[in-house]
């Protein structure tokens, strides 16, 4: 099916980048929020990002006006008739999703694809509040959506394969990078994520590392920022969210670290506070130091020890559990992490890396790990029979991958 025109409901943050993506590919979008403020910041939203293009020189201003009027703002429904495709961007809120899902269902054509771009809510569940599950999937962008190529295409239980077809399509004429996620909490780069930020708090918490050591030494890797730089850019709040959803799901292994509700409780939420693990006020003072030394009085370990490989193998670990689950592809898991997050391209991606390693060393290291820190480092089965089949990565010419000679 050949998308004509396309509507995203909720005009925050998330929902304007939205929008602008689409107007950026040529198709008209109706954007639609219950408040006509909100609808108007987002407005505004898209034409800075499309002036900030001008300014660099990479489109005309008129280039970047006849993108800007593809956009129509508006408070109800009424536009969406004739729409193709629509994206809810309202808040993780399950019951308001099924609401908006089930507004949709009746007021779009009977052809149109619903998706939605949650971070980690079922699919399944939203599918269920409509009259055509087979027609709703999820699209989940990643902030900021202009800048950032991934989007992870995720098919619920009742999604056909034409709409599989038809998303995975839409998002690459879009520009993006679409890489498909088998229905699980938390999809895939979230649920990477989680241990890697929960590695990092425990580090601070214990006394092992401080955070701008930890995010100095996640950029030396070859990260763009450090985990305490990207929950301060994403907002804690909503980090803090997805969090206890992968909790709910995966109990004690995603169990958050003390360190978030932490700050979650004295308001450092990031940038969008003026403070979080850093001070953006431009103030010498920095509450989160307080908060650090409060919780290391509880938590401190002298036996604790950094290194890189702490924070990054929790990655590798779940990257394999992913696959051993089929959650993903190993390739698609690495397009994943290097489009929506950054990995290192250098490194081929966090499954090619192991590779690079050597899958023996990954399993010493992982089973190091877990007698010094505990059972959330405990190997994926999958690697121990990898290793068991002697297949270690490059020096074996195979491992998740295969190696020409």
């Amino acid at each position: 099916m050949y998308i004509y025109k396309a509507g995203v409901v909720g005009a925050g943050n998330m929902g304007a980048e939205i929008a602008q993506v689409i107007t950026f590919s040529g198709l008209p979008v109706v954007l639609k929020d219950v408040d006509p403020e909100v609808v108007n910041r987002a407005l505004a939203r898209i034409r800075e990002i499309y002036q900030r293009r001008v300014e660099k020189g990479k489109m005309t201003a008129q280039e970047a006006e006849a993108k800007v009027n593809l956009v129509t703002g508006t408070t109800d429904y009424e536009l969406f008739k004739d729409v193709d495709l629509v994206i809810e961007a309202v808040p993780e809120n399950m019951g308001l999703k099924k609401q908006v899902m089930r507004e949709l269902d009746g007021v779009c054509p009977e052809s149109a694809i619903l998706a939605s771009n949650t971070s980690s809510l079922s699919i399944s569940e939203m599918g269920s509040a409509t009259r055509r599950p087979e027609k709703v999937i999820g699209l989940h962008f990643f902030f900021p959506a202009h800048v950032m190529k991934l989007v992870e295409i995720i098919p619920g239980l009742a999604t056909s394969e034409e709409t599989l077809d038809d998303a995975t399509g839409f998002a690459e004429s879009c520009r993006k990078i679409p890489v498909r996620v088998n229905e699980c909490t938390g999809f895939l780069v979230n649920r990477l994520l989680l241990p890697y930020l929960n590695e990092s708090a425990r580090c601070v918490m214990e006394g092992s590392a401080g955070v701008s050591e930890i995010d100095q030494a996640a950029v030396a890797f070859g990260l763009p920022m450090g985990p305490f730089t990207l929950v301060d850019n994403l907002g804690l709040d909503v980090s803090r969210e997805v969090g206890k959803v992968l909790l709910e799901s995966y109990g004690e292994r995603m169990r958050p670290a003390e360190l978030w509700t932490a700050f979650y409780e004295a308001k450092l939420w990031g940038r969008k506070t003026g403070e979080g693990f850093y001070n953006y006020r431009g103030s010498e003072t920095n509450r989160a130091d307080e908060v650090i030394r409060t919780l290391q009085a509880r938590f401190a370990n002298s036996q604790s020890k950094f290194s890189i490989e702490r924070i990054i193998f929790p990655i590798l670990n779940e990257a394999a559990v992913c696959v051993q689950e089929h959650v993903s592809r190993a390739v698609d898991i690495d397009v994943a992490l290097m489009a929506g997050v950054g990995f290192p391209q250098d490194k081929g991606g966090i499954l090619a890396y192991a590779d690079q390693i050597g899958l023996d060393v990954v399993l010493q290291m992982l089973e190091k790990l877990t007698r010094e820190c505990g059972d959330r480092f405990w190997p994926c089965p999958l690697i121990k029979r990898l290793v068991g089949a002697g297949f270690l990565g490059v020096k074996a010419r195979r491992g998740f991958f295969e190696y020409s000679a």
